[in-house]
């Protein structure tokens, strides 16, 4: 049939990945460092991709595609949470067990000389953290791509300190964390939320799981953002 669906321009496109983020029908693949549409049936041919690329490699195109396979994609997304619960189970271990972290709280003013982890829980990455939790009740939440704590020298006084800390990588880890954050948000008593991420285009994911976490959670809770420059500096 002919219909509308996206076209990807390769030469253009700088495989940073946005696009199979915010492709929630999981038509787009990255493969060898370009964005692909794998999956032709799994496009609907709405575009959400389309605002979320940096680099303009995306428009729409009429041609004779297969039709648009809701019911493909819904499977799809069911097989693709059991691989992830499954994962997350084998992941179970004792490195990977809950543990609230109080050293950094009662610890003195750190210094140059004598710096303090302010890490206030195990485990911090967004994949392997529960949605519910102990340490989440009242806390917190720093959301933050996990390049800036190596980027920014004072990321843990600066903005670990007193916060309950996840990390993640949405190029990397090539999933969407919304609706884990939201869970998040919605099931435990967050105070605040601040995102931290680079200034790159890949880090965008990770800001909008966390914005739309916030929103979908159905709570008016504070927030922001803080970006940090590839040289180690804080864009005001």
């Amino acid at each position: 049939m002919i219909r509308k669906i996206i076209r990807i321009d390769e030469k253009k496109c700088d495989g940073c990945g946005l696009c199979a983020e915010a492709c929630h029908e999981g038509a787009i693949d990255i493969v060898d460092g370009k964005a692909r549409l794998a999956r032709e049936s799994f496009c609907d041919g709405l575009g959400d991709c389309l605002p979320n690329c940096p680099s303009g490699a995306i428009t729409f195109e009429e041609r004779e595609a297969p039709e648009y396979d809701e019911d493909a994609v819904r499977r799809a997304k069911e097989q693709k949470g059991v691989a992830e619960n499954n994962a997350i189970k084998k992941s179970a271990c004792p490195g990977s067990s809950l543990l609230r972290i109080t050293n950094g709280e009662n610890a003195a003013p750190a210094s140059t000389a004598n710096p303090v982890s302010r890490l206030a829980q195990w485990p911090c990455q967004i994949k392997l953290v529960p949605t519910q939790a102990p340490f989440f009740d009242g806390a917190k939440l720093l959301i933050a791509a996990d390049c800036t704590a190596f980027a920014f020298a004072g990321m843990h006084e600066g903005f670990m300190k007193g916060k309950v800390t996840v990390i993640g990588c949405p190029k990397l880890d090539a999933v969407d964390y919304s609706e884990k954050l939201t869970a998040i948000i919605r099931d435990n008593a967050i105070k605040s939320v601040t995102i931290v991420r680079m200034d790159v285009p890949c880090c965008g994911g990770l800001q909008r799981a966390a914005e739309n976490a916030l929103k979908n959670s159905g709570k008016f809770i504070p927030w922001q953002v803080a970006t940090i420059t590839r040289d180690g500096t804080i864009l005001e």
